[in-house]
């Protein structure tokens, strides 16, 4: 164990929203280290082998259930997010209770049981779309967020009242802007709505893939292993993050029509069909302008601070992917 890890032996980091498909990642991620892990989720959340200080609560955080999750808490990782994703933010008001509520609720937790110690570190999953729709490819934080969806506003509400409360000193907040996540499940439910996943699938079945522009709509694609690196370098080392958020990417900014077209050929190559087409379709009409801009994003800041830097290269990534969810047909 390094000194460090000396340090933060026996800390409880509580994982809330643990069996999400980034937080399926974060839990198995945290679990070999010399921390007490709390998993929270209303699914039951997938321990890896072997981590005995894994702790599972089932509990639904929507509902009134945040107190219980988190008391005693050292760290929380909070991961919670509407599962209908920025469609249902347009018009599900539940998707509003969770993507603010229950940091609303989690933050008038924490201050009422405030202590003489330091105060709780809280590590939010933000999005880099909260930025909006900007002037230029490369994106590096610095930027003013004007959100272009109710999604991205919901997202920046509770940031903004994490890092109200951290200026406060109820918590030490961080939030990690995360870019487009992709990649294999670490547990059988934490399935992957995003658009990479969602073109391996159609894929596997034989359909082609479709794109709502010419296919040069750049994206900053990031492996979910990577991702969950991220946030335990947050966890290791917030000293120089705390009060601010911070973007995470691969700083490649991939055209997704080559994207689809590799997806194409690796799903071609596991099972000896011919790959299928890619092709340019008209959007529907609830397209969000945000989905035809280009995103690049300068992670350089958050990895001078933690050293943290993106492992796993596209082609690599794709191809982990692909073989994952060829086991599901």
């Amino acid at each position: 164990m390094t000194a460090r890890g000396a340090a933060h032996a026996g800390r409880v980091v509580t994982v809330l929203g643990a069996s999400g498909f980034v937080g399926s990642a974060v839990l198995a991620a945290l679990a070999p280290r010399p921390y007490r892990v709390r998993a929270v989720a209303r699914r039951p959340s997938a321990v890896p082998r072997g981590s005995a200080a894994v702790e599972v609560c089932r509990a639904d955080l929507a509902s009134g259930a945040v107190a219980g999750a988190v008391a005693g808490s050292d760290v929380v990782v909070c991961l919670v997010t509407h599962s209908g994703g920025w469609r249902a933010a347009e018009s599900d008001p539940e998707s509003e209770r969770v993507n603010v509520g229950i940091m609303r609720e989690l933050l008038g937790v924490l201050r009422a049981e405030r202590s003489a110690g330091p105060p709780p570190l809280v590590v939010y999953a933000g999005a880099a779309s909260q930025v909006g729709v900007v002037p230029r490819d490369v994106i590096d934080g610095t930027e003013r967020d004007r959100p272009a969806t109710e999604y991205d506003r919901q997202k920046l509400a509770a940031e903004e009242l994490l890092m109200a409360a951290s200026a406060e000193g109820v918590v030490r907040g961080v939030s990690l802007r995360l870019p487009t996540v992709f990649g294999e499940a670490y547990a059988p439910w934490a399935r992957d709505r995003g658009v990479v996943s969602a073109m391996i699938r159609r894929a596997l079945t034989g359909e082609p893939l479709t794109m709502w522009h010419d296919g040069t709509v750049k994206r900053d694609l990031v492996h979910v292993s990577d991702v969950a690196d991220a946030f335990l370098a947050a966890v290791d080392r917030p000293e120089q993050l705390v009060g601010r958020h911070w973007l995470l990417g691969a700083g490649r900014g991939d055209r997704l029509g080559d994207v689809f077209r590799a997806v194409s050929r690796i799903v071609a190559e596991r099972t000896g069909r011919q790959p299928v087409p890619v092709v340019s379709v008209e959007p529907p009409a609830h397209a969000p302008a945000t989905d035809f801009a280009d995103v690049t994003i300068d992670s350089s800041l958050f990895r001078a601070a933690t050293g943290w830097s993106p492992r796993i290269a596209l082609h690599e990534a794709l191809d982990r992917t692909v073989a994952a969810m060829a086991e599901e047909f």
